[in-house]
């Protein structure tokens, strides 16, 4: 068996983020070091809470977990508890976490294990709004060059904006640290909107996860039937984009996937645009790649790995 990919995931849960952590805590070919919670779809009191309760939803109490910052860089934080709920996972009844959460701060955890494990070694997994990495860059730089890769979910190019019209909500909530990562010259794997709208839900994908029977199937449909909601009254579909989990599944088969290397840059100053990602997919620029953009999945496929790994936790 070939050695875990070793990751850290920086979450904001939000109940796609919640499938995403189930997913990378089922799949043994990934090695979690950290869950590190960065305020977004809720505050940080609820992220960081949010993170422990799907931890010890997967029986994975071994997992640390550390809270992050609690507001952008330099702007008031939007959230989105008009998508996700009140707690960020509203849906089911979820009982308070057990399992502690760790001293350090957020930041101070991912500059430590970069520096300590092997440069090359460790991949990052934002989920949420990128202020927890930038803050870790901006404060350490000499990390840049350590990181494996960057594997985020944010941004969009033909779906445009889901929080305004021209941006995706978790770089609009930041746009500052999304320019900072951004620009790092770390390898970015970047899945926008263009790709995660097509993760979706339908009745039958949710019924495999309800007749599971188990406690993490149950959740994952019970999540769901909650998200879904939104997403039906806005874009008139049939069920609801689960974008995050898009990030581990490219882990875990790049090829349910396309893309191609282009530039994206991160808009901070426009009056209509801020947090837009100005992906140049044509390359009708001279600006170098500094992202694998994505466009295309396998829908099906997705949905398979997904139900498979799910059905593996019986906490």
């Amino acid at each position: 068996m070939t050695t875990p990919r070793r990751i850290i995931i920086d979450t904001d849960p939000g109940q796609d983020d919640a499938v995403a952590i189930l997913l990378a805590l089922a799949s043994p070919e990934l090695e979690v070091l950290g869950i590190t919670a960065v305020a977004g779809n809720v505050p940080l009191p609820l992220t960081q809470k949010n993170a422990r309760i799907i931890c010890e939803i997967a029986g994975r109490t071994d997992i640390p977990v550390f809270a992050g910052c609690d507001a952008p860089l330099v702007r008031k934080l939007v959230t989105a508890e008009h998508v996700h709920g009140k707690t960020g996972l509203d849906g089911p009844a979820l009982p308070d976490p057990t399992m502690p959460l760790q001293d350090r701060h957020a930041v101070d955890f991912l500059i430590e294990t970069l520096r300590t494990e092997p440069e090359g070694s460790v991949t990052l997994c934002p989920l949420g709004p990128l202020t927890n990495i930038a803050t870790a860059l901006q404060r350490a730089p000499d990390i840049a060059p350590r990181i494996r890769e960057i594997v985020l979910m944010g941004g969009a190019y033909f779906e445009v904006g889901n929080i305004t019209p021209s941006a995706e909500f978790n770089i609009y909530v930041d746009p500052e640290a999304a320019a900072i990562v951004f620009g790092a010259g770390v390898p970015l794997v970047v899945m926008p909107l263009d790709v995660t709208h097509k993760a979706l839900t339908s009745p039958a994908r949710v019924r495999r996860f309800r007749e599971m029977g188990t406690r993490p199937g149950r959740m994952v449909a019970e999540w769901t039937d909650f998200f879904e909601r939104f997403d039906r009254e806005k874009y008139g579909a049939e069920g609801a984009p689960l974008h995050d989990p898009c990030v581990i599944a490219w882990l875990l088969n790049p090829d349910l996937f396309l893309g191609r290397h282009i530039n994206v840059e991160i808009e901070t100053e426009g009056r209509f645009t801020t947090g837009m990602t100005v992906a140049d997919w044509w390359r009708v620029s001279d600006r170098a790649p500094n992202a694998l953009f994505m466009r295309d999945l396998d829908t099906d496929g997705f949905f398979d790995l997904l139900a498979e790994r799910i059905a593996r936790l019986r906490p």
